[in-house]
This record gives structure tokens, C-alpha cells and sequence, in this order.
């Protein structure tokens, strides 16, 4: 993969569910436009420090599997088996289930004939086959998707600052920024570190990058720097062509879900609205396909080191590893028949605050351990961009625990899960071994 493809697919893994979806949310939580911008704009920042700090332990260790690879070598086997079963379920299947929803949730809204779940399956199982039958092929389909997403968001904003109905005046009514409360800003923050999150998607394939030692962190700032800026100007569209109060209310009483609709219809009318909203799905679709590319390669480095069952490990002529990618197909389509589109959004966020806090603290404990290792690059204005990214995830994940019990009760499960799956499987391994 090349320093373009990297980059998109980091651009495809982020640009997802969370942008077209979340600004409801947070307008019912913060009610004022500033406080949404700032919240964006954080979150962002958040982002960047992490994508900074994974640039550093992606060069170092250029190899498929992401924090699975740099967890192991930090700290036991044990860390690292548990953020690849966090992978599994939080890190990939849950967003792809989430992304996948949503495009079924905007295929509804222009046709309300189409079945929301049928539609997110149906993308899912054929980017399953795509993604499991060759690299090369569906790299080329990823990037294209991705340039024609960036393309859409840029002409969004444009069309609908120039040619839109709307209101300056949406960006200044509401709450002003010193009547926040900063406690339930934290947890609004959790809905956009998931509209983040995939910033760290190109560390997982590693050694598939070319020349991973240079492109590998680069791919990670280059993608997560324009993604910021895409999602503020968004965001500058969105509260342009629709006040905070009707982004919170919506039709029903609650926050506007598919806010990308909402905006297009409100500035561009009935037909070209609908248009918009369709090629929305192209958004979506393109951010189901990253994770359906960019997970199994940690399943794979769990299996290449006898962590995993081994035919996860195994590749086709092309180099895909097949079992990896049909186990990331199979277990997002049962997700999106199980879980409720919320929940999702809360249970990831939640769960991937942890483990990504974690592999960014891994980086401060390698420093210190193992300063000779080779470090093709080195986190900027270190310790920074590490000590504002675990600060401000435990923040929001403290925040949450009250906020939401459930959703990281279910998170915290997931973890404890993943230890006793450890347990389980060294002691059959040290049985067969004998």
C-alpha cells in the first residue's frame, strides 16, 4: 500500500457515522454553537496527539496489528491479547455495524421502502468479498471511494455556504460558551472521539505499507489533519442551515439522527437534497470498507503469533487473509441485527478511550525501557501530544461511567472477557504442547 493509499484509508476510516450523525446529539447535550465547534474542534486535537504518538510505535514496530504488536511488547502478552479481542468487537465490528446502519438509515430516508437493516447487511457482506479476495483490488476500490467522499464533503460546504438557504445567525444563537457544563461536555466528547475514531487505521497493516518507517506516521497526520478540518467545516455547514434548537429537537421531540439529511433538504430543497443524501451513503459505505480492510490484520498477527487460531492467519494468492476477513464480516452483521444504534456509539467510544489511552501510555513506557530501539520518528513536542491524550480520555471515559453505566459496564465486560479467553487459551495451548 502506498502513502496515498494509507492515507485514504485512514481519511475512509474516520470520515464515517459519527460526522452525519452526532451534531444532533451534541445540540441537545450542549445547545450552543460554539460549544459544538469547540467540541469538534477538541476532539480533533485529541485525535492528532494519538495519531502523532501511533505514528512513533507504528515506525518502530512496522508490522500488521496495530496495538495488539505494540501492547505485547510493552507490557505482556496478556495487554496485547486483550486489545485484539477489543479489536475484534469494539474496534472494528461495532463501528462497521454503526457505519452500516447509518447507511441503511439514509437509504430509508430518501427511499422509505428500503429496509434499514437489509440494506446495512447487504453492504456488508458485499465488501466482505471484495476485501477477502485481493489487496491490490480492493485498496484501488478504497482509495476511489475515498477521494470521491472528500470531493462530496468539499462541494457540501461550498454549495451550501454559496447556493444554500441559510442563516449566519445559526452559528451565534444558544447557549454561550461560559454557561457549559464541562461534565457533560466530557461525555459529549465521547460521541466525537467516535466520529474520530480510525485515526489509527494504517497501523494496523503495518508492513503492508510501503517503506512503513516514513509513510506509516506520515499517512496517520496527513489523514487525521484533513479529516479535522473536513469535520469543522461540516459542522460550520450544518448549524449555518439549521439552528441548535431544531438540530436537538427534530421532527420527533429528540436529536436529529441523520443530520446530513436534515441539512441537505434544508438547503437545497426536496431534489437535490435527496441527491446530497445519497451520496452520503457513499461516505458510509466507504468508512464499512476501511474497517473491513484494516481489521483482520490484527487477528492475523494474533494467529501468526499463536495467540489466534491459525487458519486466521493464512493468505490467498493475493495476500488476504480470508478467515479474518469473513470472521469481521460475520460478526458486524450480527451486531447489526442485535444492537441498537446508541448503544453502539456510547460502547465504543467507551472501550476505545481505554485501550487507545493505554497504547499511547505504552509509547511513555518504551521511552523509557527500550531507548535504544530504532525509532524511525519521534512524536513532536514530546511528551505532549501523549500526556494531553491519556488526560483527556480518562477524563471523558470517568465522566461516562456515570453517564452511561450500561454501555460501560458492557465495555468493561468485553475487557474482562478478553483476559479469561487469555487464560483459556494458554492453558489449552501448554496442553497440546505437552
Amino acid at each position: 500500500m502506498t502513502l496515498l493509499g494509507a492515507t485514504a484509508l485512514v481519511i475512509a476510516s474516520m470520515i464515517g457515522t459519527g460526522i452525519f450523525t452526532t451534531t444532533g446529539f451534541l445540540a441537545a447535550d450542549l445547545g450552543g454553537p460554539s460549544t459544538i465547534l469547540l467540541c469538534w474542534l477538541l476532539g480533533g486535537v485529541l485525535a492528532l496527539c494519538g495519531a502523532l504518538v501511533y505514528g512513533e510505535l507504528g515506525a518502530m514496530m512496522p508490522r500488521a496489528g496495530g496495538e495488539y504488536v505494540y501492547l505485547t511488547r510493552a507490557f505482556s502478552p496478556i495487554v496485547g491479547f486483550m486489545s485484539g479481542w477489543v479489536s475484534l468487537i469494539a474496534g472494528f465490528s461495532a463501528p462497521a455495524a454503526a457505519s452500516a446502519t447509518a447507511f441503511g438509515t439514509y437509504l430509508h430516508a430518501a427511499n422509505g421502502a428500503i429496509s434499514v437493516k437489509w440494506a446495512a447487511i447487504l453492504l456488508v457482506v458485499a465488501l466482505t468479498v471484495l476485501h477477502g479476495s485481493s489487496l491490490t483490488v480492493g485498496t484501488r476500490v478504497q482509495t476511489l471511494l475515498t477521494v470521491g467522499k472528500v470531493v462530496l464533503i468539499i462541494a457540501f460546504f461550498v454549495a451550501g455556504i454559496t447556493m444554500g438557504r441559510g442563516e449566519w445567525s445559526g452559528l451565534t444563537e444558544g447557549k454561550s460558551l461560559v454557561d457549559t457544563d464541562w461534565n457533560i461536555f466530557a461525555v459529549s466528547l465521547i460521541w466525537v472521539s467516535f466520529a474520530y475514531s480510525g485515526w489509527n487505521a494504517a497501523a494496523y497493516l503495518g508492513g503492508d505499507i510501503e517503506n512503513p518507517g516514513r509513510n506509516l506516521p506520515l499517512a496517520l497526520f496527513l489523514g487525521t489533519s484533513t479529516v479535522t478540518l473536513l469535520y469543522l467545516l461540516l459542522n460550520v455547514v450544518f448549524l449555518y442551515a439549521i439552528p441548535v434548537q431544531e438540530l436537538a429537537t427534530g421532527r420527533g421531540g429528540g436529536p436529529v439522527i441523520e443530520v446530513g439529511h436534515t441539512v441537505a433538504l434544508a438547503l437545497f430543497g426536496n431534489i437535490a437534497g435527496g441527491a446530497f443524501s445519497l451520496l452520503i451513503t457513499l461516505a458510509l459505505a466507504s468508512s464499512v470498507s476501511a474497517m473491513i480492510l484494516a481489521g483482520p490484520r490484527v487477528y492475523q498477527a494474533m494467529a501468526e503469533d499463536g495467540m489466534f487460531f491459525a487458519t486466521f492467519c493464512r493468505k490467498n494468492e493475493h495476500g488476504v487473509p480470508q478467515a479474518s476477513v469473513a470472521l469481521q464480516g460475520f460478526l458486524t452483521v450480527f451486531l447489526i441485527l442485535i444492537a441498537r444504534f446508541e448503544q453502539l456509539m456510547y460502547y465504543i467510544g467507551f472501550t476505545l478511550a481505554i485501550f487507545s489511552a493505554l497504547t499511547v501510555f505504552a509509547a511513555v513506557v518504551l521511552r523509557r525501557t527500550q531507548p535504544e530501539f530504532e525509532r524511525p520518528f519521534k512524536t513532536p513536542f514530546w511528551p505532549i501530544p501523549a500526556i494531553l491524550y491519556m488526560g483527556l480520555s480518562i477524563w471523558m471515559a470517568g465522566h461516562t461511567i456515570f453517564a452511561r453505566p450500561q454501555e460501560c459496564l458492557a465495555g468493561i465486560g468485553t475487557l474482562m472477557f478478553g483476559a479469561l479467553l487469555f487464560f483459556w487459551w494458554r492453558k489449552n495451548s501448554l496442553n497440546t504442547a505437552s
